[in-house]
C-alpha cells in the first residue's frame, strides 16, 4: 500500500498560518496523492488551542471536502496529536471504564464514529474511508508513524508544553525516568491537554497559551536566527520605542539562563538554556529516540511530527537520526508558516521550509518530499498577516 503522511496543519489557525486553508496551496498535496492508496493525517490536524473548536472545525471544513471530491477511493487515517488531543479524548475516556480493556498499547486503529469531531470529519469527506488511530499506526511491519508528543516528557528546551508534563509529572509523583508505555506517557500528557483545551472551548485564548509567547521569546533570545541590532546606542537615531524594546530583548537574554537554573533547581529539567534552531533539532531527535526506545521500538523506522522540522535533510548528520536503540527517525515537517523560522528565506535554505510529507510504499525508506519548493515566501504568506504559529 502506497502510504503519503503529513502533520501538523494546525487547520482553523487563528493566526491563518495553515496553509491547507487555501485551495491554491492544496493543489501540490492533491496531485501528490493521485497514485496513493492512503493518506496518514498524524495529529495536530485541526488547530483546537487558539479558540472555540467550532471555528477550527469550520475553517478545516473545505479541507476536507476537497480530500473527498477529489480522491474519493483513498483511504484516509486520522491520528490525533496534542494540539487535537480533545478529538480522541471522547473515546479515551469510554475506554478508561472499560473493566475488560487492556491498557493502551502503540496502535488502535478504530472507526470514525469514536468521537463526534471525527464523525463530522468522516462526513465532510464521503465518500473516502476514514479511519482513526491512536497513538500510531504500523504502516507497514518495519515502519510505525505518532505524531511525536511523547517526546516532551524528555525534552530539554524549555517550551510550555515540556514545562507542562514536568509539572504534571510532579504533581503525579512520576519520574520521566519511569515512563516506559503508552499508558504512561498518557497519564501524563493528557491532563495537560485537558486544561487547555477546557479554557479555549468557549472563548479565543491569549498568546501565553496559544503558543505565541513562546514564539515571540524565542525571536527575542534569537532562536530564530535574530541578529544583535548594530544600531543599539545611537540614541539619537532611533525611535524611544525600538530602544526600550531592545532593552527589554537584552533583559531577557540576561535573565533566561537564570530561569532555566531555577527551573532545574525546582526538579523541572533537565532543561537547558538555549533556543536555535539547531538545539530544537537536536533536542527534539533525542527526546524521540529515548520515546521509540522506551516504547520499545527497536531499529524501526519511525515517523513523526510534533517539531515541524522535516529531515533528515541533505546536509543533516545521520547519526542525529538515529535513536539510541537503533530506531531510523523521519519528521514529517509540516504544513503552517512560521516566519521566524524561515527568515526570508526559500524552500531549500530554511529547513523549516513547510509543504513537506513522507512516502512509504510497500518497500525501501520512507522517503522525505517538499511539495511546496516551487513556491516562494511570498507565495506561502499568509493572506492576511497574522504574528507566527506556534512550534508545537
Amino acid at each position: 500500500m502506497r502510504t503519503l503522511v503529513i502533520s501538523d496543519l494546525h487547520l482553523g489557525s487563528g493566526t491563518r498560518a495553515d496553509l491547507l486553508r487555501r485551495p491554491e496551496l492544496r493543489e501540490a498535496l492533491l496531485a501528490a496523492l493521485a497514485d496513493c492508496d492512503r493518506l496518514v493525517l498524524l495529529g495536530d490536524v485541526i488547530e483546537l488551542r487558539h479558540g472555540p473548536p467550532r471555528d477550527a472545525m469550520n475553517a478545516a471544513r473545505g479541507f476536507f471536502g476537497a480530500i473527498g471530491t477529489a480522491l474519493p477511493g483513498l483511504e484516509l487515517v486520522l491520528v490525533a496529536g496534542n494540539h487535537d488531543h480533545a478529538l480522541i479524548e471522547p473515546w479515551l475516556a469510554c475506554r478508561a471504564e472499560d473493566p475488560d480493556v487492556e491498557p493502551l498499547g502503540l496502535s488502535e486503529v478504530l472507526g470514525a464514529e469514536v468521537s463526534p469531531g471525527y464523525r463530522r470529519i468522516s462526513e465532510w469527506c464521503e465518500p473516502v474511508r476514514v479511519r482513526v488511530a491512536y497513538p500510531g499506526l504500523w504502516l507497514r511491519g518495519d515502519v510505525y508513524a505518532t505524531h511525536g508528543h511523547y517526546l516532551d516528557c524528555h525534552l530539554t528546551v524549555p517550551t510550555l508544553e515540556r514545562l507542562s508534563m514536568a509539572a504534571m509529572a510532579r504533581v503525579l509523583g512520576v519520574s520521566p525516568d519511569s515512563l516506559s508505555s503508552v499508558a504512561a506517557y498518557e497519564s501524563v500528557g493528557a491532563p495537560a491537554f485537558a486544561w487547555r483545551d477546557a479554557v479555549a472551548r468557549d472563548a479565543r485564548t491569549g498568546s501565553a497559551l496559544n503558543g505565541l509567547a513562546t514564539v515571540s521569546a524565542w525571536r527575542a533570545l534569537g532562536g530564530g536566527g535574530a541578529r544583535r541590532d548594530p544600531t543599539i546606542g545611537r540614541a539619537w537615531s532611533r525611535p524611544r520605542r525600538a530602544i526600550a524594546r531592545e532593552l527589554r530583548r537584552r533583559a531577557l537574554v540576561a535573565a533566561f539562563p537564570v530561569a532555566v537554573g531555577a527551573l532545574n533547581l525546582a526538579g523541572l529539567g533537565p532543561l537547558r538554556a538555549e533556543v536555535s534552531p539547531n538545539e530544537l533539532r537536536r533536542a527534539g531527535l533525542q527526546a524521540m529516540g529515548e520515546v521509540a526506545a522506551r516504547l520499545g521500538l527497536g531499529d524501526a523506522h519511525v515517523v513523526f511530527g510534533h517539531t515541524h522540522r522535516p529531515g533528515p535533510l541533505t546536509g543533516d548528520d545521520a547519526s542525529e537520526w538515529l535513536g539510541r536503540s537503533g530506531t531510523r527517525l523521519v519528521n514529517t515537517g509540516s504544513w503552517t508558516y512560521a516566519p521566524i523560522f524561515l527568515n526570508n528565506g526559500r524552500a531549500g535554505v530554511s529547513p523549516y521550509w513547510p509543504g513537506t510529507a513522507v512516502l512509504v510504499d510497500d518497500h525501501g525508506p520512507p522517503v522525505l518530499l517538499s511539495l511546496l519548493a516551487d513556491r516562494s515566501l511570498e507565495q506561502i504568506r499568509p493572506q492576511r498577516t497574522a504574528p507566527a504559529q506556534a512550534q508545537a
